[in-house]
């Protein structure tokens, strides 16, 4: 029966350390290893930061392609533009040009 009650008083005097030490262990492992962690948050933002690269590499050939667009239309056409075309698409050149064909 003494031993009993002596558990229960060790208990009870530490009782407040074995709360402390599960709710300090609770918060350290959703710091370091759950899925709202900082190392997730680190890994997306170095996400985002490799997607806003991209994302302007593609705006600027969007913005290049517009340009090409804006060009061929038939109300203001570039001619230079147009030759260029021509010569791409279909293959042409002058009689006194010559042509280097690379193989990429």
């Amino acid at each position: 029966m003494k031993t009993l009650i002596a558990k229960r008083h060790l208990i009870r005097q530490n009782l407040l350390s074995i709360v402390g030490f599960c709710l300090a262990f609770y918060f350290c492992y959703h710091l370091v290893g759950s899925e709202r962690s900082y190392w997730r948050l680190y890994s997306l933002e170095q996400q985002i930061g490799q997607n806003e690269s991209q994302l302007s590499e593609l705006s600027d050939r969007k913005d290049e392609l517009e340009q090409k667009v804006v060009m061929m239309r038939p109300e203001t056409i570039n001619p230079d533009m147009l030759e260029e075309r021509v010569r791409a698409t279909l293959g042409y050149h002058a009689a006194d040009e010559r042509v280097i064909i690379s193989t990429q």
